[in-house]
Order: structure tokens, then C-alpha cells, then sequence
């Protein structure tokens, strides 16, 4: 099998895992099958599946652990016990010309993968989805001096000059990546994300299953999963400071440790103009997003180049205003202004978050036009489009062996 190899994709997350990461690690591979011959190895259990046609990748699955998010030292042994698994499965399958591609999660990944590749001299390319340690310090996890923080850059420094392509989603990634010595401009590629859901504006009908139990005129949504680079807290601070105007009610729903803050707020509180949902299923999201008439995005401080803007691009799809908190130059940031589809306030400022809130209802007619521009923003951000990046990229590589 190694000597057929010609692209190697080494990744915890891989479909049927339902998690973006694996539906966009899944497309990718399949887009570079079409080119060369494909093998993915994956921790990602029911995922194995032979070659089904030259066109096709082979997936070999690889024994994994989950432990819960919030079990952080389990997490920590399951992900260096995979990356050690991955590390054998690319020593063994991995040929001189090929070309091994990872994901930075978890971020052991990343340093197994390549460092098994340099060995069997394969060519190498690394997905950077989360940046570390600079989303540790931006979660408050780590300071910029302690010791996890000054290992993981030396280890970075290895990495960043080892590999031959890095992609990333944001703009806001590669001046973070030049911090670190040899690191070459031209190994770094902007891909962004695409849209999961169907392109094209939804009016936010006051009969929609979603939007009618409020009634509110203008509804403000937050969703999706609250990690540690979001800042949840901040919008609730904003429904506080609105909790008068009665035009204006705000629906939240989501996952992950920010969402277990919300439901503490709201126990505590009792906001009449905030409701809590469960997050729905995925066949109802499109439905459920064309509900409000702006959402909010809101990020911590200090997560430009950190943290992935992917839930915006379905936000774009479904025709929607974007209210985001975060620098001026984080990608979110930068679509958001370059398309004139909503406003940009400083994070985890509650009172410029309410302001633009106010500003977004006092005409929603205006809101909405910034909606429709969304929805043509979001052509831009098409599956072809970034699959053929990939495709031209890593043909690149491997012809750059023959």
C-alpha cells in the first residue's frame, strides 16, 4: 500500500463524525481523490471504508478514545495516545514523493504526523484550524511565560519550518505564523471554510415555527458551540442593558462550556427578553438561523488568528446580518467589513455589542438589505471553490517530487 500512496490524511475526525471539522476534512479528501490516490487514517469510529473507485479515498480507521471535553487530562492522554497511533499508521503507509497532510486537532497531531513523514521523506502540509498555544493564552489557560506556553512555541518553531504547504482559514493566521524563525510566506495558503447550507436570502417570516413565539419585532440570535475562545457572557451583558426595549428579544442556543455559563446567567437572572433553546437538529438549521434578523457572533480578547470564523459562512448563506465582537483584524472581522453585511464591535464589551443591537433594530429594513448582501457574500464561499485550491495545492507537492 505505501508504495501506491500518493496523499496520506491523518485526522481524529472524519465522517460519519457529524462535527464540521470531519465534514470539511471529508470533502477535502475526496476533492484530492479525484487527482492521485487517497488513504485517510482516522479515529473517528465507523469511518473505515475500502476504495470504492480510483476516485475515491481508502479510510483506515484508527482505535480512539473521546473522553468529555470538560475532562481535560484524559483528553490530553487520549489525544497523545492517538497521535502516537497515527504516527505508526504514516510511518508504515507514508513513501519518499508522497504527500501527508494533518489537522491541528487535537494539537498533538501535528508534530506526530510530520515528524513521521520527514522520516519516510514525504512531502508535508498542515491544516490549521486552532492556533497553539495562542488560543490557550486567549482562554486564559496559559500566560505568555508559563512553561506549556515556551514549550509548544519551541516545538511550533520545528514544525512551522518542517512543512512544505500550511494552509489556513483566516488572514488573520499567517502574520502569527511569520513570528516564528524560517517560517516562508510562500508555504502559507488562505483557504477559507465554505457554506454547509443552501445559498440564497430567507425573510424572517413572523409564521415561521422558530420565530413565532416571539413577539418582538426584531429578534437577535447567538448559536453554535460556545468554546473557550467565545465570550457568551458579553451578549448576556447586552440583553441586560437592553431588557427595556421591548422590541427586541434575544434567542440563544448552543453547546460547549460558554453554554453552561448562559444557563447559570439566565437561571440566576430570569431575563424576560432572553430565551434559551436547545440546539436543533441539523436538517432544521437553516430553517432555525432565517428565524432572527441579525447574530451575534462574540469572540474573547486577543483570538485574531486563534479562533475558526466557520459558523459565519452559514450565517452568510441563509441571508443574515452579522453583529461580531472581536479585533478589527481577525477574518470575521474583515468579511464582515468588506462586505458591508453588519457591524464589528470590540470584544467582550457588552456596551458597544448593545449599541449596534440597538442600531440594527432601530431599522430593520436596513438590517435586512445587509442580509441580502450576505447571502451574495456567501457565493464567494463555495465547496468547489476551496476543494480546488486544495487540489491544486497538494498536486503541486507531489509533482514537485517527480
Amino acid at each position: 500500500m505505501a508504495k501506491a500512496t500518493s496523499f496520506i490524511l491523518a485526522t481524529e475526525f472524519y465522517p460519519p463524525d457529524p462535527s464540521t471539522t470531519a465534514i470539511y476534512l471529508g470533502a477535502i479528501a475526496n476533492a484530492i481523490a479525484l487527482d492521485m490516490n487517497a488513504v485517510v487514517l482516522s479515529g473517528t469510529q465507523g469511518s473505515a471504508k475500502p476504495k470504492s473507485g480510483d476516485d475515491t479515498p481508502e479510510v483506515i480507521e484508527i482505535a480512539n478514545w473521546r473522553p468529555p471535553k470538560q475532562a481535560l487530562v484524559r483528553r490530553l492522554i487520549a489525544s497523545s495516545t492517538l497521535a502516537m497511533r497515527l504516527f505508526w499508521g504514516v510511518y508504515r503507509c507514508a513513501a519518499p514523493g508522497d504527500v501527508v497532510m494533518s489537522v491541528t486537532s487535537p494539537f498533538t497531531l501535528p508534530y506526530a504526523i510530520t515528524l513521521a513523514a520527514r522520516l519516510r521523506g514525504a512531502r508535508t502540509a498542515l491544516l490549521i484550524y486552532d492556533l497553539y498555544p495562542e488560543a490557550l493564552v486567549a482562554a486564559g489557560m496559559a500566560s505568555q511565560t508559563s512553561v506549556v506556553t515556551r514549550l509548544l512555541r519551541i516545538a511550533n518553531g520545528w514544525l512551522f519550518r518542517s512543512l512544505n504547504a500550511i494552509f489556513v482559514i483566516g488572514r488573520d493566521v499567517p502574520p502569527l505564523l511569520l513570528r516564528y524563525p524560517r517560517v516562508r510566506p510562500d508555504s502559507i495558503h488562505f483557504v477559507p471554510n465554505w457554506t454547509l447550507l443552501p445559498i440564497g436570502f430567507r425573510e424572517p417570516g413572523d409564521r415561521g415555527r422558530f420565530r413565532k413565539p416571539y413577539s418582538a419585532p426584531f429578534v437577535v440570535g447567538l448559536c453554535g458551540n460556545l468554546g473557550f475562545t467565545h465570550a457568551p457572557r458579553t451578549v448576556f451583558e447586552a440583553a441586560r442593558l437592553l431588557q427595556h426595549e421591548k422590541h427586541i428579544h434575544f434567542v440563544l442556543s448552543g453547546w460547549g462550556i460558554g453554554w453552561n455559563e448562559l444557563e447559570t446567567l439566565q437561571a440566576a437572572e430570569k431575563l424576560e427578553n432572553v430565551t434559551l433553546l436547545d440546539p436543533v437538529p441539523e436538517e432544521q438549521l437553516a430553517e432555525f438561523l432565517a428565524m432572527a434578523d441579525a447574530w451575534v457572533i462574540p469572540y474573547r480578547c486577543n483570538v485574531a488568528g486563534v479562533s475558526i470564523p466557520s459558523r459565519l459562512y452559514n450565517l452568510l448563506a441563509v441571508g443574515r446580518a452579522v453583529i461580531v465582537g472581536t479585533e478589527p483584524n481577525s477574518e470575521a472581522a474583515l468579511a464582515v467589513a468588506e462586505e458591508d453585511i453588519g457591524w464589528v464591535v470590540p470584544p467582550e464589551d457588552p456596551t458597544s455589542l448593545a449599541r449596534a443591537i440597538s442600531t440594527a433594530a432601530s431599522d430593520r429594513a436596513a438590517t435586512l438589505e445587509r442580509g441580502r448582501k450576505a447571502a451574495v457574500a456567501a457565493l464567494k464561499y463555495s465547496e468547489q471553490t476551496s476543494t480546488q485550491r486544495y487540489r491544486d495545492i497538494i498536486r503541486r507537492l507531489r509533482e514537485s517530487n517527480d
